[in-house]
């Protein structure tokens, strides 16, 4: 059996847990705005989003959202192929090198890589 096809065991389902809700936590503070204060509520909104995605076995995606001319495009990647993206990686206001095609939004990363995002929202 090919080492890479087995398994990989979990030595911490609960640390992974409190990391995955951790991480939520914070793209909902970056995508709030960064308002201070509210610890308590993105932890626990954070907690439900995972817990209910969890139990529902869904792949979890996240949005990015870009104004360009006063349009506000929400475009959703999926973490584990978003190439160490995080969020937050964009300062607010910050200038970001887009491209669209179709349905998709390609933002040029400062590290010169590209994060593909499917646009789910224009506003």
């Amino acid at each position: 059996m090919n080492a890479a096809a087995s398994p990989k065991p979990r030595p911490n389902l609960l640390q992974d847990l409190h990391e995955a809700i951790r991480r939520r936590a914070e793209e909902i503070y970056f995508r709030n705005g960064k308002i201070l204060g509210r610890d308590l509520d993105n932890w626990a909104q954070a907690e439900q989003e995972i817990l209910r995605e969890s139990a529902a076995g869904q792949t979890r995606k996240t949005a990015i959202v870009l104004r360009v001319s006063g349009t506000e495009y929400i475009g959703e990647y999926n973490p584990e192929s978003s190439d160490g993206y995080r969020p937050g990686e964009f300062g607010l206001g910050a200038f970001v090198p887009v491209r669209f095609h179709g349905d998709k939004m390609f933002v040029k990363r400062s590290n010169g890589k590209i994060l593909e995002t499917t646009i789910v929202k224009i506003r």
